[in-house]
């Protein structure tokens, strides 16, 4: 028997090839034209192209990013389903990322800190910001 609910975690999504979200931190959620934009500290790992070789005082390679949510549906925290997404991605607090999942359905689970969202969107994309 075939489980079609069972989930993707982030570590085989080729969105978040060669960073650790665990070790990532989230620094704001807001809605920008139906697509959800997640600011973020990124780990990168050595095989990332982007990765520097950490400065002496720093032991990894961090770098400010945003995860894209494009074509974002719905947004729930904890459970509790808003009628409005801006108000809702606003009211969204800070904190490490302790897991992300993709489920079949195109939903995404996002733990944390900041408590357990449910985005359905398309695929995210991760985009690192300039210098």
């Amino acid at each position: 028997m075939n489980d079609t609910t069972s989930p993707t975690d982030w570590r085989q999504l080729r969105e978040f090839a060669a960073v650790d979200l665990n070790q990532s931190y989230i620094l704001s959620w807001h809605l920008e034209s139906e697509t959800l934009m997640v600011d973020i500290d990124v780990l990168l790992t050595s095989e990332h192209p982007f990765y520097e070789k950490p400065r002496p005082a720093e032991k990894v390679c961090i770098r400010p990013a945003i995860i894209e949510f494009p074509f974002c549906e719905e947004i729930s925290v904890d459970g509790r389903v808003s009628d409005d997404a801006d108000e809702t991605s606003a009211g969204l607090g800070h904190g490490l990322i302790e897991s992300l999942r993709r489920y079949d359905d195109g939903r995404y689970e996002i733990k944390g800190d900041f408590g357990t969202v449910f985005v359905s969107a398309e695929r995210p994309l991760l985009r690192l910001k300039g210098p």
